[in-house]
């Protein structure tokens, strides 16, 4: 054991003294937290520049009645105009040219936007977005319906997902978070085991290429030389997993507090979301975007949208951190013991990564299968190719991480470890009577049959 320890010290830090170890902790949050707070950076992002379009209306409907914006004017030329305008366009300061047909109700692809350069999403759907509106309200107003009725039977639906545990006692759920927290466990379990399986098959290839394992093992059994890498670079993974949560927490912290620190509703709105949620939990007063004050009209639209994430806010409290943080912890170590084996077993029997691809292929194959069924897994967790992907160890720590979340009998969590230890350990002796053999063969093309004579060996 002493020996074993030894190893994985000298295997932990070497690694986690290197260069790339300290560029990938860092870049690591920072590519997390990017995509956390990209999308929300764009999508506050809008086009400024301003742009005039012209307005061929042959139908006559929307002449003054297409909505302008800050950044979007129209000006509604003639027939005749048009067709002058057609062919000196580059000369006008003219964004596009917006030609609506007389069969602008009836034929959707009526309507054409001309333009010297390829128009941008938000003009299109600006101006598509203000035809629907036009055409919807023409169409009402010829069968005689008011259009604030249409606009008050329009209705959102919230569904609150609630648990009774086994004492009887409701808890607070979420679907939607269930299905994140279970997907981001299950794919961050797949990319690790992938990333240090195959560092642990190019420190062997390196080591055994360079003669340095040699002198390793005139002190060292191979069986301890193997089990000292695997677990000193699966601890190197840990470590970066463990750092990466901390430094993505705080920029992402850092950069809420610094950019938006303001963040929250203002108090007109405010009083208006107030009143609608209590309307939802039992007050009978019916209450209208007419009855708002000024500027929370437009916080009713989110209001869906904010209670949803209320919901996941209130069942993240109830999720079981404790639960989730050790069962990724062991199905990390888990899978990656399992797989971390095969690899170094593929490490010792090839002189160079280029040979390892014959050896690569049917020990990916069941990581490529664990994610296609973490697909499904998410959509119907209790499903029964959900059930034996997660129990069957090559597929467990992946599929099992996107059940947990949804609830797994305590009989199907003991059963998934067990196997999964089990098959560990069968998959460590087996790579181990590899690795003794090839460790020290240079100079010879291995196969599948050859792999079978050292495993067949007997010590």
């Amino acid at each position: 054991m002493n020996k074993i320890s030894l190893i994985i010290q000298r295997e932990y830090l070497t690694r986690v003294k290197k260069k790339t170890f300290v560029i990938m902790t860092i870049l690591g949050p920072i590519l997390f937290a990017a995509i956390v707070i990209a999308p929300a950076w764009l999508a506050s992002m809008e086009d400024k520049d301003l742009k005039h379009i012209a307005v061929v209306d042959k139908s006559q409907m929307f002449v003054n009645q297409l909505p302008e914006t800050d950044y979007i004017k129209f000006e509604y030329i003639d027939e005749n105009k048009y067709e002058q305008l057609k062919k000196n366009f580059k000369e006008t300061e003219y964004y596009a040219v917006l030609y609506i047909t007389h069969l602008v109700a009836n034929t959707p692809n009526s309507v054409i936007l001309y333009s010297d350069k390829q128009p941008n999403i938000g003009v299109k759907s600006h101006i598509s977005n203000a035809i629907e509106k036009n055409i919807e309200q023409s169409k009402l107003a010829q069968h005689n319906i008011d259009k604030n009725i249409l606009k008050s039977v329009r209705t959102d639906i919230s569904i609150r997902t609630i648990q009774w545990t086994e004492e009887g006692k409701e808890k607070e759920s979420s679907t939607e978070l269930a299905m994140v927290v279970g997907y981001i466990g299950g794919f961050l379990i797949y990319f690790f085991i992938f990333l240090f399986g195959a560092q642990v098959m190019r420190g062997v290839i390196e080591e055994k290429t360079n003669r340095i394992v040699e002198i390793i093992i005139s002190s060292a059994r191979p069986f301890q030389l193997m089990t000292g890498k695997i677990i000193g670079i699966g601890l190197v993974g840990l470590t970066q997993f463990a750092l990466w949560v901390v430094l993505t927490f705080i920029i992402i912290t850092g950069v809420k507090s610094v950019f938006a620190p303001g963040m929250g509703t203002p108090k007109a709105n405010e009083v208006a979301v107030e009143s609608i949620m209590n309307s939802q939990q039992g007050n009978s007063q019916d209450i209208s975007s007419d009855m708002l004050p000024s500027g929370a009209k437009d916080a009713t639209s989110e209001l869906t949208e904010n209670a949803e994430i209320k919901q996941m806010l209130g069942a993240l409290k109830d999720v079981n951190l404790g639960l989730m943080i050790g069962s990724f912890i062991f199905f990390f170590l888990g899978g990656y013991l399992l797989y971390g084996s095969l690899f170094a077993a593929i490490g010792a029997a090839v002189d160079n990564e280029t040979d390892t691809q014959q050896f690569m292929f049917p020990i990916t194959i069941p990581l490529i299968l664990a994610i296609i069924v973490m697909v499904n897994a998410i959509q119907n967790p209790m499903s029964p190719i959900a059930f034996w992907f997660s129990i069957i160890p090559f597929t467990s720590p992946v599929v099992m991480m996107v059940r947990l979340p949804f609830g797994v009998p305590e009989w199907q969590m003991a059963l998934s470890m067990g196997l999964l230890i089990l098959t560990f350990l069968g998959t460590t002796w087996l790579s181990g009577k590899i690795y003794r053999t090839g460790i020290l063969m240079y100079g010879k093309k291995v196969n599948y049959k050859e792999l079978w004579k050292w495993i067949r060996y007997k010590t």
